[in-house]
């Protein structure tokens, strides 16, 4: 073989290959190719004519320009609001002048008049505390109250400087109300007494007992003086009916004539004779399990009482009083061992 015939016959087979790798490459193959004619140029595209914007009219203009003015000023009146809200001075503070009035336990309705006048509070007290919408003293048993006596209860209480005597009452009567709910009332009751005869026997029990330790066994000579039909003999009765609080009382009042002179009556007075405390009432609602019924003043002892059962343990109690009170010049032996 030639080499001219050689040369022909690799270069028919490197066609061959060529054909053969552009059919599997999805191309015509470089004969055909090169026999097919070049496709013309493609013409160019005419070009689009710009559409000209139709120029703004002159209501648009001023509407967005309206429209951002409005933004401005909201945005200028909101740093406005804050700024007088984070910097606007604390305003000083409302002094409201008050005064601090003191009820004593065992006052009564008189006696808190004169302290509340002294107090500077406005109106009368003593008609102010006749009738309270605060208070209805037949819900605790006592329908036939000619007043509020008892109820007032004795605190320390702050008011408004020159306030109304209204106030007052008002303070004291939800104070009473409050703490009458805390006191258990079943011996009492169980003794046929309501609330309004407990709170009768406490402001008793808070005009004779001086000590403490006294109240409970106090209220014990009231209920066994009243189970026994006997007198109550209480003193402090015979004051709240004549109004003499402070000096010994003659013999026309010891006989005045008064449901409130137990010395004359048995039973219970008609209602309380001063407001008592708490101590009082709580005594007055569960007293002390003696067989006492007798007491008086024992000499020298600073308040304290020599009680009895019986009448003669009671007239020696009574001449050892007797006594010492001779000795003290007609006053009272109650002298504190002085």
């Amino acid at each position: 073989m030639s080499e001219e015939r050689a040369a022909a016959e690799r270069e028919q087979r490197r066609r061959e290959r060529e054909a053969r790798r552009a059919q599997r490459d999805g191309e015509a193959p470089a004969a055909m190719a090169a026999a097919e004619p070049p496709k013309p140029p493609r013409p160019p595209r005419p070009a689009k004519a710009k559409q000209a914007r139709p120029p703004r009219s002159p209501g648009r203009r001023w509407g967005l320009a309206a429209g951002l003015a409005a933004i401005v000023l909201g945005v200028v009146a909101i740093a406005a609001l804050a700024y007088r809200h984070f910097n606007r001075e604390t305003p000083p503070p409302i002094v409201v002048k008050t005064i601090t009035v003191t009820i004593p336990e065992g006052y009564t309705r008189a006696q808190t008049a004169e302290l509340a006048k002294a107090e500077g509070l406005r109106g009368s007290y003593e008609r102010a505390s006749v009738r309270s919408p605060y208070l209805n003293p037949a819900k605790y048993g006592g329908g036939e109250a000619r007043d509020l006596e008892g109820f007032l209860f004795p605190d320390t209480f702050e008011l408004e400087k020159a306030a109304s005597v209204e106030s007052l009452v008002q303070l004291q009567l939800e104070d009473f109300r409050r703490r009458i709910k805390g006191v258990d009332m079943g011996y009492a009751r169980s003794k046929n007494l309501t609330t309004y005869d407990v709170v009768t026997i406490a402001s008793l029990v808070e005009e004779e007992a001086q000590l403490e330790s006294e109240r409970p066994l106090v209220a014990a000579v009231i209920y066994n003086r009243l189970r026994e039909g006997m007198p109550l003999g209480i003193d402090a009765t015979v004051r709240f009916a004549t109004g003499n609080y402070t000096e010994p009382l003659t013999e026309s009042e010891l006989a005045v004539d008064s449901p409130y002179n137990t010395r004359l009556n048995a039973g219970l007075p008609p209602g309380p004779i001063g407001s008592p405390g708490l101590a009082s009432i709580e005594a007055a609602a569960r007293p002390a399990k003696v067989d006492y019924l007798f007491y008086v003043v024992e000499p020298g002892s600073c308040g304290e009482h020599a009680f009895s059962s019986t009448e003669a343990e009671f007239q020696r109690d009574v001449e050892s009083y007797n006594s010492a009170r001779a000795e003290a010049g007609g006053n009272s032996p109650d002298s504190c061992g002085e």
